[in-house]
């Protein structure tokens, strides 16, 4: 039987580790959600063989049928997989045929806004029990610094009784996927590796460079790649929270914030950011995990969390700007109704996840507005099951007619919208709140009924 090397040599050059080969081991991946099967599919096409692993039993049938719900992965592409290398199952003892298990599981936030690694340590639990000496566990979900090998390393190592580090090797490949994103996929963008020592880092690079042509940095430590990660989508929601306040700002003092940006961006070094709703499962949670971290070391993170809070509140200064310039222009005293238009966090896709629509419908409603929400992409009946807000399908939309009409996300459905498209939603003396501003040069913009950021 094959040992682990001595403990002062690059662990991954044991001979127990030859089945995790970066060219042709099994490769199994959990959590079969916007990150987790579009990279199983992209292996399992290169004609590698690829357990995937996911909790919800319903989902992994849907996807053997050949039906991604999110998306995310082309019907072609995913019967393309099926046909070849991958297993989409809800069995855990499948897990004991892979040699390198790559973990794409969430990492969200609790009630108070703190990390919430629920998720990664019960997907730890369950690896565990299958791994063997010279597997290699990879970890893709977003983390602070530290938490592979001091939080996972641990976990693993008390559900497989395995020595991480010598027997078990841990891995970290920041995911990048961006949801709807058709341009920036797994198989386009870089990838950051790292490993624990130089050679399985290398490895990884190997792994996934077969997926994107070799477009991959590989990082001095997993801690390196890890505050890489976090620091992506903090400064992101940090350039979007200073738009979003120079938004209020421009509306306050009669500006178009759209003129003034389209105006900025001549400027060969300005950062083009757009001013909106702020949601998704990265930008509105990554930047707690950074902020967490920093006050665990003793350090009060001041510009983090004021881009957090300006944005975390951006939809009530939003409904509270509507509802004003609403009262302004009305004389009904009647409860208006409103029209919503987009639930989900951004354009064109269904994820709804952390989006600001609820929290915006919620503050029109207390200023005294009935409100309704509309989105092609989201079942109505499902939506209102979740947020206990009126929502209609498209069907719906016939004969209803609002007083407000918010587009909230821009959809190319709503996009492609003509001036009498809206009016066909909108009462005779209506008003019209694009969010987005894509409407501002239909004739709708030229009402005074019109406003937008």
């Amino acid at each position: 039987m094959d040992t682990p090397g001595p403990v002062d040599a690059d662990p991954y050059l044991s001979p127990i580790f030859r089945n995790a080969d970066p060219d042709r081991a099994v490769l199994a991946v959990i959590g079969l959600g916007y990150v987790g099967l579009p990279l199983a599919v992209a292996f399992a096409r290169k004609g590698r063989r690829v357990v995937g692993y996911d909790i919800d039993a319903a989902r992994v049938a849907r996807i053997r049928a050949g039906h991604d719900e999110t998306g995310e992965v082309a019907a072609d592409d995913l019967r393309e997989a099926l046909a070849g290398g991958l297993a989409p199952t809800a069995d855990p003892e499948a897990l004991r045929a892979a040699h390198v298990i790559l973990v794409c599981v969430p990492t969200p936030i609790t009630i108070d806004r703190r990390p919430d690694l629920g998720p990664l340590l019960a997907a730890c639990a369950t690896v565990g029990p299958f791994l063997s000496p010279g597997s290699v566990v990879v970890f893709e979900s977003t983390v602070y610094p530290g938490v592979t090998e001091d939080v996972c390393g641990p976990a693993l190592a008390a559900a497989s009784g395995l020595e991480i580090g010598r027997e078990v090797l841990l891995g970290y490949s920041p995911e990048r996927i961006n949801p709807g994103d058709r341009k920036h996929r797994v198989d386009t963008i870089v990838k950051v590796v790292a490993g624990q020592g130089r050679a399985l880092t290398e490895a990884l690079g190997r792994l996934y460079g077969a997926l994107n042509g070799g477009l991959v940095h590989q990082a001095p430590s997993i801690r390196v790649a890890e505050a890489a990660k976090a620091i992506e989508n903090a400064q992101r929601d940090i350039n979007i929270a200073f738009v979003n306040e120079v938004a209020l700002i421009c509306e306050r003092i009669g500006l178009s914030v759209h003129e003034v940006l389209e105006a900025a961006r001549t400027k060969w070094n300005f950062l083009d950011f757009r001013p909106g709703l702020v949601g998704g499962h990265c930008i509105g949670v990554d930047p707690y995990y950074l902020s967490h971290l920093s006050q665990m070391i003793g350090h009060e993170p001041e510009v983090i969390l004021a881009g957090r809070r300006l944005n975390d509140r951006m939809a009530d200064d939003v409904a509270d700007r509507i509802a004003f310039r609403y009262r302004a222009i009305s004389r009904d005293s009647m409860r208006p109704r409103a029209l919503i238009l987009g639930a989900t966090f951004k354009e064109n896709v269904p994820d709804q996840r952390n989006s600001k629509v609820p929290q915006l419908a919620g503050r029109l409603r207390r200023h005294g507005f009935d409100v309704v929400v509309h989105d092609p992409h989201v079942d109505p009946a499902a939506f209102s099951a979740m947020h206990g807000l009126d929502a209609v399908g498209t069907d719906g939309l016939d004969g209803h007619m609002a007083d407000l009409l918010v587009l909230a996300v821009a959809h190319d459905d709503f996009r492609q919208l003509d001036a009498e498209g809206i009016r066909r939603m909108l009462s005779p003396h209506g008003m019209v709140a694009d969010l987005p501003g894509v409407w501002r040069r239909t004739p709708i913009a030229k009402r005074a009924e019109y406003w937008s950021l």
